[in-house]
């Protein structure tokens, strides 16, 4: 599937849109404008590298999720294939998401299957997905599948948003420090400088040092950028790199404060997406690869590989995971308990609830016990300015006195 760049009036309003649509080629660019009701007057092959292009047909993970919660609706309500296809390409408001809808229905129209179809937008359909997509085809149960990839999609968002949440205060915070400190260097320590020039006095060493900074930061501003600039994009290439992402994963698992955060979201997504996995009849080892590859963790994952070819060697799995260095215990127990009544995905999920609980009650910790650290850190900075810039003023005071 290529990207099309496009120019359209619609039919029904008069006005004029921009976006970027997916097809096999323009003509079939211009044949799903003209279904969706618009009237194509350019269509061009977009920059597939282009970040624009990238934006425009990037797909909210909220829209992704409520299409798989609708689709499950419609498929558990017996409508075929191709008709809940439609249904959803008229009730979805993203672009983006229709786009890739009504390229998965014309795929579908085409004899190709629902996983095939999906396949093709490896950007919005991860390997679990289309592995319970695969699984439910087979089974004749695509509705229940649908519904547990929702519900999981629907607790993985939540649970990054509480993250989130937990790092917004903080976030603010430090955003203030540092306004606080650029203008206290940039209008305060450049006339307390000025003033003592004028005296012909020597400054205190503390305020000599910001002194410096404040002029670097005023004459010397634009290298200051490029700096960053320079240093931001060194770090985003960096870690796209292997060894980037090995360096980030070891950081998320041993950086202090976050560390046991990060370990019990691992944990509980691993289990959480095994027993999805198994209860829709995917293999095993299968099942760990894809379990592994969800946590988005590199050197979590290589633990997942080495517990993976313990098992194929035939120990079962409570034993390959048990002895991992950043498996935590109750993720082998439960395995274990599955393993003796039968019921491995159900006992891996009831280790994914425990995770996902402690998680909760650890984000609200972690986010009460930030607000105290930064508020030192604030106070600090803040004060060694203040320090430093009413020092050489007293001194001056005690000179005229």
């Amino acid at each position: 599937m290529r990207r099309y760049s496009y120019r359209a009036k619609d039919s029904k309003t008069g006005k004029v849109v921009k976006g970027v649509i997916q097809a096999e080629n323009d003509r079939a660019a211009g044949k799903l404008l003209i279904d969706q009701g618009f009237i194509p007057d350019s269509i061009q092959q977009a920059d597939e590298n282009s970040w624009l292009a990238k934006l425009q047909s990037k797909v909210a993970t909220k829209d992704k999720i409520v299409f798989t919660r609708q689709f499950a609706t419609l498929i558990g309500a017996g409508l075929p294939l191709s008709n809940a296809l439609r249904t959803l390409i008229e009730q979805t408001q993203s672009r983006p998401m229709r786009n890739v809808i009504e390229d998965i229905l014309n795929m579908v129209e085409a004899g190709k299957s629902l996983q095939e179809a999906c396949s093709k937008h490896p950007d919005v359909f991860d390997q679990v997905y289309l592995s319970l997509i695969q699984a439910g085809e087979a089974s004749g149960t695509l509705d229940l599948a649908l519904k547990r990839l929702a519900d999981q999609k629907e607790k993985d968002a939540a649970m990054m948003s509480k993250i989130r949440g937990a790092l917004t205060y903080p976030g603010i915070v430090l955003a203030v420090i540092i306004a606080v400190v650029v203008f206290m260097m940039v209008m305060v320590v450049p006339q307390v400088s000025d003033l003592y020039n004028q005296m012909g006095q020597v400054l205190p060493g503390a305020t000599q040092v910001l002194v410096a900074i404040s002029n670097f930061v005023i004459h010397q501003w634009y290298i200051v950028l490029v700096m960053l600039g320079v240093i931001g994009i060194a770090l985003v290439q960096f870690f796209k790199t292997d060894t980037g992402k090995r360096v980030m994963a070891n950081f998320k698992l041993h950086v202090p404060i976050f560390s046991k955060l990060f370990l019990r979201l691992y944990n509980a997504r691993f289990a959480r997406t095994m027993q999805m996995l198994l209860s829709t009849g995917v293999a095993l080892l299968e099942a760990m690869r894809m379990a592994g590859e969800a946590t988005s963790n590199m050197v979590y994952q290589e633990q997942i590989t080495l517990a993976q070819e313990k098992v194929q060697a035939g120990k079962p799995l409570s034993e390959a995971l048990k002895d991992k260095k950043y498996m935590m215990p109750l993720v082998p127990q439960m395995a274990s308990i599955g393993e003796e009544s039968g019921k491995i995905d159900e006992m891996l999920g009831k280790a994914a609830q425990v995770y996902e609980d402690e998680l909760d009650e650890q984000i609200a910790t972690i986010s009460t016990m930030i607000e105290p650290i930064l508020m030192v850190i604030m106070a600090g900075l803040i004060g060694f300015i203040v320090l430093a810039v009413l020092m050489p003023i007293y001194s001056l005071v005690s000179s005229v006195g």
